[in-house]
């Protein structure tokens, strides 16, 4: 039996913390909710930021709530050489050393020292799903796409948890390389 997963294309994006916001967008300021993300309590938010690299800066990049224990920059490596910055792969929240960038709000702007990666590609799934799926936390898997420009993604982790919802997550890189639409899925090789 072929199992499938939703891939979904996460693109270019910017995570905050409450004091970040408030620089950005002024004192007191919460994020404002415009839509809800396939991973519960997550959302694309109305206010968009400036992220600016020694080399360009890219206008009106999402932000994504709720806020965080620290601000984070996702960016593709076609956007991080636009910015002429260098981003590691990394999972989300894993930013120790990696680039810097400034990011600019209608209120203020930012500094960060580091925070700026490229998502490594990921599957988001719960305990039962993990299990469906013959698979666990961490666990590195390839994942086959099966479309007009089908390929096989490697180096896939796993992530385990109660509070996701099943979703394979790739960034506009690697959703152009596969010609992916909207709601396909792709086979897990575990």
């Amino acid at each position: 039996m072929e199992k499938k997963i939703l891939i979904e294309t996460s693109a270019r994006h910017v995570h905050l913390t409450a004091e970040h916001i408030e620089i950005l967008f002024g004192k007191g300021h919460e994020l404002t909710f415009k839509k809800a993300l396939s991973q519960p309590g997550q959302f694309a938010c109305e206010e968009r930021v400036d992220v600016v690299g020694p080399k360009n800066t890219i206008k009106n990049i999402s932000i994504l709530g709720p806020a965080r224990k620290a601000s984070q920059v996702e960016v593709s490596l076609s956007d991080a050489r636009t910015l002429g910055i260098t981003a590691p792969i990394r999972e989300s929240g894993d930013v120790a050393g990696s680039a810097g960038c400034k990011i600019v709000g209608p209120c203020g702007e930012v500094e960060l020292a580091e925070g700026v990666i490229a998502a490594k590609r990921h599957i988001h799934v719960t305990p039962a799903e993990a299990a469906e799926l013959g698979v666990s936390d961490k666990q590195i898997v390839e994942v086959k796409t099966t479309g007009e420009r089908g390929l096989t993604f490697g180096e896939v982790v796993v992530r385990v948890n109660e509070n996701f919802s099943a979703a394979m997550h790739i960034d506009t890189d690697e959703s152009n390389a596969a010609a992916m639409k909207p709601g396909e899925y792709g086979i897990v090789i575990a």
